[in-house]
């Protein structure tokens, strides 16, 4: 028993446990893929061609790899023009394996692989495992070596804003993220600190900070240098 399908622009020949290489499909390793462009069917009663497909046929697989094709390399050039061009390519491509072909409006019995469904589950619960202790870590990084909350790390801050801080009571970024808008009126108008409260918007980087993620003042140092290493 075999069969005619099309998929990607393409026909194929195909028949149970046969293992073909398609234009790229949608899913994951281990999905259930049902190919339903049947142009011919052959069974032990002869020959079933449609017009242009098959009613009621289709060929159930398993999906079994997302790959990509080897490299193409494109180059173009235009004489006595300085015109150069070079471009790669790799196709992406689905590996899948036939499992059953079915006819009459049957539907697919073969159910996806296991494996597949378990190696999400075992991602997702490391997953969750990881982002908890990734938080302690931050939060561990966000303070001082006395156990403090290292106010530095709010944007603006620098050694001498961060003592005058200190020095009005504002220890902790648990401080900072409670300030209502008159305390934190009054406390820039006290520090003389010009609005930089607002403008920095210290109290929900403070809630930020307080929630293990990472210092805007250190991710935008990061994004600098990235646009400093393209630039060049």
């Amino acid at each position: 028993m075999y069969a005619i399908v099309k998929t990607g622009g393409k026909q194929y020949r195909v028949a149970p446990n046969d293992i073909l290489q398609v234009e790229k499909l949608d899913g994951e390793p281990g999905d259930v893929v049902v190919l339903d462009q049947v142009l011919m069917v052959a069974t032990d009663k002869g020959l079933e061609v449609g017009a242009p497909l098959v009613e009621g046929a289709s060929v159930s697989c398993e999906l079994v790899d997302q790959i990509r094709g080897k490299k193409i390399v494109i180059f173009k050039k235009k004489r006595r023009k300085h015109y150069r061009r070079k471009r790669g390519h790799r196709q992406h491509y689905t590996v899948l394996k036939v499992l059953e072909i079915l006819t009459g409006g049957a539907k697919p019995k073969a159910k996806p692989a296991k494996k597949a469904e378990a190696k999400k589950a075992a991602a997702k619960t490391e997953e969750k495992a990881e982002k908890p202790a990734a938080k302690k870590e931050v939060a561990a990084a966000n303070k001082t070596a006395g156990g403090e909350d290292d106010l530095s790390l709010l944007s603006g801050v620098g050694p001498v804003l961060e003592k005058k801080l200190r020095e009005a009571g504002i220890t902790t970024f648990r401080q900072i993220a409670e300030l209502t808008p008159e305390q934190a009126k009054e406390l820039d108008e006290k520090l003389n600190l010009r609005g930089r409260i607002e403008r920095e918007d210290w109290i929900e980087q403070a809630r930020e900070l307080m929630a293990g993620k990472a210092p805007r003042a250190k991710v935008d140092q990061k994004k600098a240098a990235q646009n400093a290493k393209k630039d060049k």
